[in-house]
This record gives structure tokens, sequence and C-alpha cells, in this order.
């Protein structure tokens, strides 16, 4: 493969397809991996979908993630089918190791979402995909005139129950609270009290899934009690949250104990040129809108990126003479009287270049080299730095220069 971009997205999700169309459109070559063979993510696989702005009557997750992918498409995002395995960091080269072949690139977002958490409850496993299943949309239309049990009581859960009622004969929610308590949000709750085919088992877990080739019940533990009573039913339905995917960059990037990547608000990691967006990054609230804000920000923190580092590495590290950086500021007023003190003292027949750095637009040159008081100057000689001042008078800097 061995292919060379700007900004390279991993995952197709409403983050990645998000970052995808801004990538594009600031004109950076941008790609965007995604190993399955539509996008959208976990979006794609929920069927309603009301509370994205602009759709007051609703949309669906596959329609909506569907015309962000064309959206990226048409300023030019490149969409590549394989799987992200590894990244490393060569000098200012991010390389993607995918299970085609390597990419290269100047920044990376990722974007790989989570995927739904595993109970463990026996026979969990054993009847995956035969009577258990963790998305609705997928396989809602297998349970048509049957009765199926949901596993979870937040949003997702009980948007997925209703969305199950359409097709399923009854529809049993089990939940852990008190009867009457719920963790889905108000109006979620009072749609599913209102449904006559959805009942609810309350102060309850789901102990065992029972079968023979398929569920055929499932065996419910009463927390007050202890009692454990068998029920019947065609199908188990698990929405008890999510893990994000970022075990193929455990060792690169920090993150936090559940495994969610730690970025500051510019969607930035603590790796230079990498930066995360969407579910899979520690935040406060997982929606497909707050997913395609952090896409754009992370894609706007990256064109800034590359810009700061191609100007930086032009106009200091690859200069064919020394150069004075000064680091200002507008909102310090003296550093525009240490401004033009430096530009007369007739660097260019010093053989000297200046540099003038805004640290309001350029926080990662300033926070590279540690850059806490204004104005601040430093020398390089080579693109190596050779000295450094924060008292910036004449004498101070004709002293660095002469000496």
């Amino acid at each position: 493969m061995n292919k060379e971009y700007d900004l390279l997205i991993i995952g197709g999700g409403p983050a990645g397809l998000a970052a995808g169309i801004y990538g594009s459109r600031a004109k950076l070559k941008t790609a965007i991996i995604e190993k399955k063979r539509k996008p959208g993510g976990q979006a794609a696989t929920t069927e309603e979908m009301e509370n994205y702005p602009g759709f007051a009557q609703g949309t669906t997750g596959p329609e909506l993630t569907k015309r962000m992918a064309e959206h990226a498409k048409a300023f030019g995002a490149e969409f590549i089918r394989t799987e992200a395995l590894e990244i490393k960091c060569e000098g200012d080269k991010r390389i993607v190791k995918t299970r085609d072949g390597d990419l290269v690139t100047k920044t990376v977002i990722i974007a790989t979402g989570a995927e739904p958490r595993v109970l463990g409850v026996k026979g969990e496993g054993e009847f995956r995909g035969r009577g258990v299943s963790y998305c609705a949309t997928c396989d809602a239309d297998f349970y048509t005139d049957l009765d199926v049990v949901v596993v979870g009581n937040g949003d997702a859960a009980v948007e997925e129950a209703i969305y199950l009622t359409r097709f399923a004969r009854k529809v049993t929610i089990i939940v852990v609270h008190d009867e009457g308590i719920m963790d889905a949000t108000k109006v979620i709750q009072e749609r599913a009290y209102a449904n006559p085919k959805i009942d609810f088992v309350w102060n309850s877990v789901l102990e065992e899934v029972v079968g023979d080739e398929v569920v055929t019940g499932v065996k419910i533990k009463n927390l007050k009690t202890g009692e454990i009573t068998e029920m019947p039913c065609d199908g188990v339905f698990f929405f008890v949250g999510t893990v994000p995917k970022t075990d193929f960059v455990k060792d690169l990037i920090e993150m936090d104990d559940f495994g969610y990547i730690i970025t500051n608000d510019k969607m930035e990691t603590n790796v230079p040129g990498i930066f995360a967006a969407g579910d899979v990054r520690q935040k406060y609230l997982r929606q497909v809108v707050t997913a395609a804000a952090d896409g754009a920000i992370a894609a706007t923190a990256a064109e800034k990126y590359i810009a700061e580092e191609e100007g930086f590495k032009t106009d200091v590290l690859n200069a064919d003479k020394p150069v004075l950086v000064i680091f200002w500021s507008p909102t310090v007023e003296s550093t525009f009287d240490t401004i033009n003190m430096l530009e007369n003292l007739g660097l260019e027949e010093k053989n000297v270049k200046l540099v003038k750095i805004d640290t309001y637009k350029n926080r990662l040159i300033a926070d590279r080299y540690e850059i806490k008081n204004i104005p601040t100057l430093l020398y390089f000689v080579d693109g190596e730095l050779k000295n450094r001042l924060e008292d910036v008078t004449k004498e101070n800097v004709l002293k660095i220069i002469e000496g």
C-alpha cells in the first residue's frame, strides 16, 4: 500500500466521517480507514434517531451516516477498507500499519468508537448469533411474532426495546432497579410504559441464557429475594454499555482505567500529531451529535498542527542562517515594543533571520519549548536551540548573536 497522506482517520462512524468532511474540505489529503463494508459505526445500527439536530421528525442511523459518507466523498475523502493494527511514530511521520500494508501520514485521528459490552453470563457466548444479539436493527426481523428479552435500562436499551416491538410479540426488559426507576431519560421511559408489548422485571439481573441449538429461555435472579426463575423466550438482546476499541494503541496513547483515550479540548492525545474523536475518547456524553463535533474539532486541530509544524520546520529548523524566534502575544502590549526593537537591530546585515510566533495562534510550538513568559526569545543555529532569553533587551540579544 505505502501511500502517504496529510490526515488518516481510523474509523468510519460519525466522528470519523465528520473528520473526513472537515479534513478533505480543508484540502488535506484525507483517507478514512474502515474495516466494515459500509461506514457508519454503531450509529448505522440504530434505527430510530430523533435527537440529531435538524431532524425533528426523526431519521435512521443508516440514512444519516450514509449521507455523512457521501458528504466526505464529495469533498475528496478516500475510503480504505482494511483494519488498522498499530500506529508507529517515526520523526514527523505517523505510520499506520494495516492488514494490507503501511500507510504514511502527517496526522492521525483515532475514531474507532466502542463495541457492545459483553456481560459474560452463562450461555451468552454459547448462543451468540443463535438467539443472543447486541443489535436490534440488525436482528429484529428474525423475531417476528416471537418473545424476546432485553437486558439493560439506559436510553439505548429502552429505545431498542421499543423498536423490537415492531416485530416481536412481547418484549421483556430486565431492570436492576426498583420498580419505576430506570436509567433512560424520562421521555423514553414514558414511551416504554405506554407500549402494550413491553413488560418489565424489576430488581433483577440475568443469571443465565438457556437453550438447546438456539435460545429457549433465560434464568432471572431477583436481587431482593435471591430467587431464580426461568422465563421462556426466543431471543435475548444485550444493551449494557460499550467498551472502547483501543487495544491497538494501548502501548502508545494515554488512556483512562476503562481504556478510553484521554484528550484535551482540541482532541489532542499525549502523542503529537495523533488525535482522538467520538466514543473512543474519555467524555461526558456519547451521542452522534457529540461524535460529529469531536470529528470536526480533531480535523481542524490536525490542519493547524500540520501548518504550524511545516511552517516552523521551513522557517526555523531548516533555515540556512541563524534564527531568532520571538514568542509574542497581541494581548501583551510590551511585546510590540520588543518586536520593533528586534526589527531595528539590522539583523539582515548580521545574517540572522527573525521569526515571530503569536502564542495565541501557535500553542503547539510554544508548549513544546515551554514558553511561560511573554515575550521569550529563542536562538537557533542549524536547527538546534542554542540560547533562550526571557529578559529580551537589545544588549542581551546582541550578546547572543555576537557570542
